[in-house]
């Protein structure tokens, strides 16, 4: 393809969504955010013996079902499925790998939140080449860039031994001190609008509650959820909210956002009915007791969706249909069905998207 055509062809897209101010979405992450699609060598070495940890497709997942609500015209592309033509980086790039961490722990199967952010830079070094520098940090000024890590952290050091910590706190703050850090990275690389996921209530998840035992609480809140494992995530959450928060005030020039993720899922546990769910024990895609002993290793194996709605899709996963609760939710406090009055903080991801400190992307 000529260069005229490449820059007519971005000009067009660019188009299409500057009056929104948002160019595409990067995403970064684990589970919740890739199907095992970027996750080298996954199919031979998958964790948590789960094979398909989302229903089908990426797009089933949250930051698939944001993309679609702001309507981007293309949908970002994993990793390793792109080739660094500037039409697919302009589409966004997922980057996100099933079982990812926070800690660099060593592993052939995914890539962790630093080995991530490489990625992203090593695709900013692309969009320079392709643009020219200032065109490249206009686009990414005006991309929505999405992070989503902590869980596997939490599966793999609190739960892998059927134990947990009393350095929950100082464990916490390592892990939130790291995304921080790769937040301030993000910035420092002409990123401006940031969204930061918190961890699902881990706790509640079949896998945890059939390794850990669940408790009823009395109250019909999270019957049967493992309190010890949700409140370490509270802590890492609540630590994140706050950092985000502090960095926001230092970096008055961007756009961040915090989404409880936890909250919604809590939400619907406790009213599964008001949104349409009837079971909230058992993994939908699974064998043995909960759905649990042996993971999702074919779609065959999974509910029918249609008849039986669960909150959870596998061993930690929840299904589409949740996700879609919490788009909802974390796109706009108006929806009739959110999961919350507010998952997203200090604004709803619409706002986000439909204002900007900055001016939209253009080429020359």
């Amino acid at each position: 393809m000529t260069i005229f055509l490449i820059l007519v062809l971005v000009a067009v897209r660019a188009q299409a969504v500057a009056a929104a101010g948002v160019s595409a979405m990067f995403i970064m992450g684990d589970s919740s955010v890739d199907c095992g699609e970027n996750t080298l060598f996954y199919p031979l070495l998958h964790r948590n013996l789960s094979l398909l940890p989302c229903q089908g497709s990426q797009t089933s997942l949250l930051p698939y079902l944001l993309a679609e609500k702001m309507g981007l015209p293309n949908r970002p592309l994993p990793f390793y499925r792109q080739n660094g033509t500037i039409e697919q980086l302009t589409s966004g790039i997922n980057y996100g790998s099933a079982g990812a961490t926070i800690m660099n722990i060593d592993s052939q199967s995914h890539q962790c939140l630093t080995q991530q952010l490489r990625q992203v830079f090593e695709t900013f070094q692309l969009l320079d080449l392709h643009l020219g520098q200032d065109s490249a940090q206009t686009f990414v000024n005006s991309s929505i860039f999405y992070l989503s890590f902590g869980k596997d952290d939490y599966i793999d050091i609190f739960l892998a031994e059927n134990t947990t910590t009393t350095r929950s706190r100082e464990f916490a703050e390592v892990l939130v001190h790291q995304v921080v850090m790769v937040v301030r990275r993000l910035y420092e690389g002409n990123v401006r609008k940031i969204i930061c996921m918190g961890i699902l209530p881990v706790g509640c998840a079949p896998k945890t509650v059939w390794e850990l035992g669940g408790e009823k609480n009395g109250s019909g809140m999270a019957d049967g959820c493992v309190e010890e494992v949700n409140e370490l995530v509270l802590e890492y959450n609540k630590m994140l909210a706050d950092g985000i928060v502090e960095l926001q005030k230092e970096l008055f020039d961007a756009e961040m956002v915090f989404c409880d993720v936890y909250l919604g899922v809590m939400e619907i546990l406790a009213n599964p009915a008001k949104y349409g769910f009837e079971d909230t024990e058992n993994a939908c895609c699974g064998l043995g007791m909960h759905g649990v002993v042996i993971g999702c290793l074919s779609e065959e194996m999974a509910c029918n969706l249609s008849s039986s709605p669960h909150v959870w899709w596998d061993l930690y996963n929840p299904t589409q249909r949740v996700n879609s609760v919490l788009a909802d939710s974390a796109w706009s406090v108006d929806q009739e069905h959110s999961a919350a009055t507010s998952i997203c903080h200090p604004t709803a991801v619409k706002n986000l998207f439909e204002t900007s400190l900055l001016p939209p992307y253009h080429v020359p």
